[in-house]
């Protein structure tokens, strides 16, 4: 008579720099059988440098770090790992970065002001090979898609590119553009062009404006 073999639980990393984040999520997934917290890491150089020596089933990853952008921090992974599905757990506007995060490489998007259920719905769903994202969010993708007209209450901010939306949120922070080239990596000329370019995308005249408005829009983001 054959015998049942026991499944391993699947490892999942959490990247997040908020320890009380990191806690409820652990013991959320502490909690299931067939999940098992593997590590953690508050850092995007300690997410990769984990990633890099240990194997995982999932990566719950926080797309605001702050050492790395988490965009580039999926991109990273996903060079490295491309078999690592990343679900991206944030407090940010899913309708701003959801489709990035998925254009960059993740599996799924999910606010971190969703309940529990949500969440193992959600990480089950990405373990199982499938994309997860909000109802809201999968009737806009597919609207998109669709070629079907979106709704007027798309924010300006969408219009711009992975890289312009870095500088854009860089300029929110307060931040110079010989500083965000550094930080960036890029020549200060190229930071000069994003930036016109993200002037001319959000329909603002001067140089002043775009940094005001950038600064109100991490304030109202919460991310100061």
């Amino acid at each position: 008579m054959a015998t049942k073999t026991k499944t391993s639980p699947q490892r999942v990393l959490i990247v997040d720099d908020h320890p009380m984040m990191r806690t409820g999520l652990a013991q959320l997934i502490g909690n299931e059988p067939d999940l098992k917290v593997a590590a953690e890491a508050d850092t995007a150089s300690q997410a990769i440098d984990a990633v890099a020596k240990h194997k995982f089933d999932l990566l719950l990853l926080d797309i605001s770090l702050p050492d790395k952008n988490g965009l580039e921090v999926i991109k990273d992974i996903r060079a490295m790992k491309p078999e690592l599905p990343i679900l991206v757990v944030s407090m940010h506007d899913e309708m701003i970065y959801a489709e990035r995060a998925l254009r960059a490489g993740a599996r799924g998007y999910i606010m971190k002001q969703e309940g529990g259920q949500k969440f193992l719905a959600a990480i089950r769903q990405v373990l199982a090979g499938r994309v997860y994202v909000s109802e809201k969010m999968s009737a806009r993708i597919l609207e998109h898609f669709s070629g079907m007209p979106t709704t007027n209450t798309q924010s300006p901010v969408q219009l711009l590119t992975d890289r312009e939306f870095e500088v854009f949120q860089i300029l929110g922070h307060g931040i110079g553009t010989r500083a965000a080239a550094e930080r960036l990596h890029l020549s200060v000329k190229t930071v000069e062009v994003h930036r016109a370019n993200i002037k001319d995308k959000l329909k603002l005249k001067t140089a002043t404006e775009l940094v005001r408005f950038a600064v109100r829009w991490v304030d109202a983001q919460g991310q100061r």
